[in-house]
């Protein structure tokens, strides 16, 4: 797929569906750019549907069969956009940094990447009463093929990243601050403990579809 050069392209570019319940639309939504009037159209489309289909598959699908509702708070950003978002202190990193998750069409050597920030519905209420972000955290090592994650303290948002050789690592904004889960560390809580954190929370991809 080409860059899109028009509306209508684009338009065909947000209807690609990603996986079984989302589309690319979902994530090119940014307040950055529609603030500062500036695109965000990938560089490379077929790059960026390619792990943004990885990231959708592999990660947020299983969350909303799970938990319901996931609401993607920033998805994708071109490399553009990311780079006027750093320049311009609006909480972006720098394009080259290797942990920089929202640019999905920009390969780094061998590598890819693809993540968003997203909300989940169900636990922010309880995470609102008290929760402790660490539940969730558990649950998404003990269930999910994810890469990196980082939590952050309004409404327990988290950035959520897929990469095809994961680091598995937890850091959080969140108190305790820091990383509670280092790259290619085993956890401090044994899968006991750690199960029985998340031991009332809904089957795991128990929602069922027609």
């Amino acid at each position: 797929m080409r860059k899109p050069g028009s509306m209508w392209s684009l338009e065909a570019l947000g209807r690609v569906r990603l996986s079984r319940h989302f589309f690319m639309r979902d994530f090119l939504y940014s307040e950055i750019g529609n603030f500062h009037a500036r695109q965000n159209i990938p560089d490379d489309p077929d790059l960026a549907i390619e792990t943004g289909r990885a990231l959708c598959e592999i990660l947020l699908d299983p969350l909303e069969e799970t938990f319901g509702r996931v609401a993607v708070r920033s998805g994708y950003r071109s490399p553009s956009l990311n780079r006027f978002g750093n320049e311009s202190k609006l909480n972006c990193a720098r394009n080259d940094h290797p942990l920089e998750c929202h640019i999905w069409d920009r390969r780094r050597g061998d590598a890819r990447i693809a993540g968003a920030s997203v909300v989940i519905p169900w636990f922010a209420d309880r995470y609102a009463q008290g929760r402790d972000w660490r539940d969730l955290a558990w649950w998404m090592h003990d269930h999910l093929d994810y890469s990196e994650i980082w939590f952050f303290p309004r409404l327990c948002a988290f950035n959520l990243v897929w990469r095809p050789v994961p680091l598995r690592r937890i850091d959080s904004y969140i108190a305790p601050r820091g990383s509670l889960l280092r790259a290619g560390a085993e956890p401090d809580e044994p899968p006991d403990a750690r199960r029985s954190r998340y031991a009332d929370f809904p089957p795991f991809r128990g929602i069922r579809y027609p």
